[in-house]
């Protein structure tokens, strides 16, 4: 076997730290957890464990977010054809992973029982948190919003699937806090009735200055996954790119709603702080889109992709060489070239309308 190259050893020496991390936070939870400790158990420095993650939240957060992408399937399940069963399932799904008063104290059900104290510690991680929810909401009220009937009035359907969310993130601290209280079984059911509600969704478009330039460059981008289908990304054919920083997630809703229907628009998360707040993103965009895979057809999945910039590689192709928690650039790509432009707030709106 052939000597590793620095990225494959970079690579081991994460997924090694990720285990070690893992098993430790088990042990002995997150507050009591050390980093030297974490460095022993995956055999490397504690230098090596700080050139992979900038400190134990971090590492807590990138633990969470591989479980996420890892999380098994419900047995035995069938996809909902229509809003009311699709959000019974994805409450199923969603409950499965769930601490039970039965579970042990530190078993892994109940690893993410810091992660909204931690969320709540610092302003940044805040304010990003607040737009990942918002971007859950807007995958979540997509996939609603596609098993309507095709007849008859058609609702937006994101700030039913905000009040689902919130529902589901609720039950998922009670079952932390008080275990036992949380009857699994009545969540569902509230989860199914939400369909019924008519909650205000108009949609009010917001006029812009921003507008978008015509531009005429090649399009290279790097290959990518796709959060939420799980599978490589489609970023081949003509679409809308909005590159978006964690504190401008919601903006992307605007590129779908300006556009025409069918455009396919791809959201590329960066951050500033990435290797805090990258973890993170995966965490949040993870757990609804494993229960929306679960609970919808993939006919009804929103045409929306997600990705996370790992190295700015993708948002570096869109044009952006230094983004940040703030940045809002898109892009119209046709005919596999790069033909529009617009960068600051309303750039999702200047160039999805321009797509007609």
């Amino acid at each position: 076997m052939g000597r590793l190259t620095r990225g494959q050893i970079q690579e081991r020496n994460r997924a090694r730290v990720l285990a070690a991390a893992q098993a430790e936070f088990l042990e002995r939870g997150f507050r009591d957890a050390k980093v030297d400790a974490i460095a022993e158990r995956a055999d490397l420095t504690r230098g090596a464990v700080y050139s992979n993650f900038s400190g134990k939240r971090a590492l807590y957060f990138g633990v969470l977010a591989d479980l996420a992408e890892r999380a098994p399937a419900l047995p035995h399940h069938q996809p909902g054809l229509t809003p009311a069963e699709s959000l019974g399932t994805l409450a199923r799904a969603w409950l499965a992973r769930l601490p039970l008063a039965t579970d042990e104290p530190l078993g892994s059900s109940r690893l993410g029982i810091d992660l909204i104290t931690e969320v709540l510690s610092d302003e940044r991680i805040r304010s990003a948190w607040a737009q990942l929810m918002s971007l859950d909401a807007i995958l979540l009220g997509l996939a609603l919003e596609r098993l309507q009937p095709a007849r008859g009035r058609r609702r937006r359907l994101v700030p039913l699937a905000e009040m689902a969310l919130t529902l589901l993130h609720g039950s998922g601290q009670m079952a932390a806090a008080a275990p036992g209280f949380v009857d699994e079984f009545n969540v569902v059911i509230a989860c199914r009735h939400l369909a019924d509600l008519d909650l205000d969704g108009g949609w009010l478009e917001v006029p812009f200055l921003t507008k978008s330039s015509p531009v005429d460059r090649t399009w290279t981008p790097p290959p990518a996954l796709d959060l939420v289908t799980a599978e490589p990304a489609d970023l081949g054919s003509d679409q809308v790119v909005a590159v978006l920083g964690l504190n401008r997630l919601s903006a992307v809703e605007e590129a779908v709603r300006s556009g025409p229907d069918g455009l396919q628009v791809t959201c590329v998360a960066v951050s500033g702080e990435p290797r805090e707040l990258r973890p993170l993103a995966r965490l949040a965009v993870a757990e609804v889109c494993h229960c929306i895979r679960q609970a919808f057809p993939r006919r009804a999945w929103p045409l929306l992709q997600v990705i996370s910039d790992e190295r700015g590689a993708l948002a570096a192709a869109a044009g952006v060489t230094a983004p940040g928690n703030d940045t809002e650039v898109a892009v119209r790509i046709t005919g596999g070239r790069v033909a529009a432009f617009a960068e600051g707030r309303g750039a999702c709106h200047a160039i999805a309308s321009s797509a007609g």
